[in-house]
């Protein structure tokens, strides 16, 4: 596999993550608002994000030929967050997932860069299913997923965790509408 394409949407540039993003990754993943409704926990030195850019998105790119991508606000020339696939071995299929600086929320953003990576996935990377999860009390997160047409599946535990229970969506190629 090779390292995903570049994208770019209206506002935004989605991008490969590289090394050298270290400190954006660190900006936007120790922001507490940014991580709090995610389950994750937060990213708040070089060498962890460090760790996540290599160990996790690189190899992604490598193994799968997707991963989260860096959005890069194009207004300007921020790195904001991330959004993107990435493969859920347990299901054999990838989730789409996004997080962002909260001064970038409420455009439209995740829908937006959800959008483009969503109908790249269908359209050149052989993808038939995408998931989704948020936590159960997540409205924004749940409302950005019913206008990319997600169905809701069930509330259940992600997988290979067992800490929370989050919203189970689903979205399949033969049913989506790029709009």
């Amino acid at each position: 596999m090779t390292t995903p394409k570049t994208i770019n949407t209206e506002r935004l540039l989605l991008r490969p993550f590289t090394i050298d993003d270290i400190d954006a990754v660190v900006r936007f993943g120790s922001n507490k608002a940014t991580q709090e409704k995610t389950g994750d926990v937060l990213i708040t030195t070089r060498d962890h994000a460090a760790e996540i850019i290599e160990g996790t998105w690189l190899n992604e790119y490598a193994t799968y030929g997707y991963a989260r991508m860096a959005v890069v606000h194009q207004g300007d020339q921020e790195l904001i967050g991330f959004c993107g696939l990435k493969h859920i071995p347990q299901l054999g299929v990838p989730d789409i997932g996004y997080r962002f600086l909260p001064e970038y929320w409420g455009q439209g953003i995740a829908t937006e860069s959800s959008r483009a990576l969503i109908t790249h996935g269908f359209d050149h990377q052989g993808i038939d299913l995408i998931k989704a999860f948020t936590m159960v009390e997540h409205v924004r997160s749940i409302s950005v997923l019913e206008k990319l047409g997600f169905e809701f599946e069930k509330h259940d535990h992600y997988p290979g965790e067992e800490k929370n229970i989050y919203n189970w969506f689903q979205l399949k190629k033969d049913s989506y509408e790029r709009h």
